[in-house]
């Protein structure tokens, strides 16, 4: 077999393969002979068919799947020896050859192939990445203090609704009645809000429910029926307030600062408060300065890519899933973090980055112990964490999610370790105003 090469650009290359009868002539023979075992025809025992019968009924099956073979083992062993680094796989070129398949015949194909591009920048202490501290205010302790109190406080009985608060009541239509329903104020719609405020037990109001409570499913909730009958309901009800239903904080007691963060004194809580709003902010800045990190390094590799062919190649190997459209819609997005994978890779092997289980386990961890926290529970077992934490390993989608996480933290890591940090006071307002 002869392959020549024509090189377009720096990265695309088209090859023409020539196959003549003497490189696919044993591999047609053992495709025939493959085909006699299986053959089942009439009148003839299975593996006795004339080979002369055998090559008239699959001969073309079989030239074409040998032609194959050569063509495949040609371009690995061309890619090989050739020490290319290949963007997916050789496409057949667009310019289509035609080729009789007759056995003894010559074959010509043509195929493109393109090459990722080979990446090599220095990075030192004459490359500054802007890195922000934000400052910690008096009102934000304040307003994570509250929140928390909030987070931890109770229900109780109130005397007039107000915007935050839930009311009891009793919704009433001719014969229809529906007693005792939860109405939290703000799931009322805002035109309608106003006259739900302030309201005591047992004021009545004429309410349009549609109007009211434009969400179908929690007007159907609330007035349980199917949603499929609400469209043959008069929207007008009578609505009777049974009772008002207030959010109070947390007490500033021992048991409440021992609940939340497993300290006795209000001085300890409020040291835990601001640990924590240090914490956020900290990942915050850390998140930021990954972004910012990202598009530095991606502007000094100033990488390039063979952007016609890889789109060629995703809409090939997706069978149909995708059209070219689709691919070109999410293209920008899609190609920056292309980009950033071959980065990346090479930051990891130049700087010796290495992702060990225990890395995995303590990031999989750190979710997990975020996810508990959403949910108001703070002092999760160790055993249970780490049980969550293997169980989100193990799906296949979570565990990429997090193996690409750590990847990531653990070159920007690195990369903070050789250039400069331009660090910067920001409030936090100032801060999440940055694009």
């Amino acid at each position: 077999m002869n392959i020549s090469q024509n090189r377009i650009d720096d990265l695309n290359l088209e090859l023409t393969l020539t196959i003549s009868q003497e490189d696919y002539a044993d591999s047609f023979k053992k495709k025939l002979a493959d085909f006699r075992k299986k053959a089942d025809i009439k009148g003839f025992r299975k593996g006795m068919v004339p080979m002369s019968l055998v090559e008239k009924m699959y001969g073309q099956n079989a030239l074409v799947d040998a032609v194959n073979d050569v063509i495949s083992e040609g371009l690995n062993n061309f890619v090989h020896e050739n020490n290319l680094k290949v963007l997916g796989e050789p496409l057949p070129s667009e310019e289509h050859i035609q080729n009789e398949w007759v056995n003894g015949s010559e074959f010509t194909f043509k195929f493109d192939l393109a090459q990722n591009p080979e990446i090599s920048f220095e990075l030192s202490k004459e490359d500054e990445v802007t890195y922000y501290t934000i400052t910690v205010t008096e009102a934000a302790k304040n307003e994570m203090k509250d929140n928390l109190l909030k987070q931890y406080g109770s229900l109780e009985e109130g005397e007039a609704a107000k915007a935050d608060d839930f009311i009891i009541v009793d919704f009433e239509q001719g014969d229809m009645k529906v007693e005792g329903t939860y109405v939290a104020l703000r799931s009322v719609a805002e035109a309608a809000r106003a006259s739900f405020v302030g309201v005591k037990a047992g004021d009545v109001l004429d309410v349009n429910v549609n109007e009211a409570f434009e969400n179908e499913t929690d007007r159907a909730s609330m007035l349980k029926v199917g949603k499929e009958e609400l469209a043959t309901l008069d929207p007008m009800f009578k609505m009777t307030v049974k009772n008002v239903k207030t959010f109070v904080n947390a007490p500033l007691t021992e048991e409440t600062f021992e609940k939340i963060f497993g300290v006795k004194t209000e001085a300890e809580f409020d040291a835990k408060v601001e640990e924590r709003i240090r914490a956020e902010y900290a990942q915050e800045a850390d998140f930021r300065f990954s972004k910012d990190a990202k598009a530095f390094l991606l502007e000094k590799a100033n990488v390039t890519v063979a952007e016609k062919f890889l789109k060629r190649w995703i809409y090939v190997i997706n069978d149909g899933k995708f059209t070219m459209e689709d691919i070109e819609k999410d293209w920008d997005l899609f190609i920056v973090d292309y980009k950033w994978q071959m980065v990346r890779g090479y930051l990891m092997e130049k700087y010796g980055v290495k992702v060990e289980e225990a890395d995995l386990l303590a990031s999989a961890k750190g979710f997990a112990a975020y996810q508990f926290a959403m949910y108001g529970m703070n002092n999760v077992p160790e055993e249970q964490l780490e049980a969550f934490a293997k169980n989100i390993l193990s799906q296949e989608e979570q565990g990429r999610r997090i193996l690409d996480q750590v990847e990531n933290e653990k070159t920007f890591a690195a990369v903070r370790e050789v250039v400069t940090l331009k660090k910067k006071k920001i409030s936090v307002e100032k801060f999440r105003e940055l694009k």
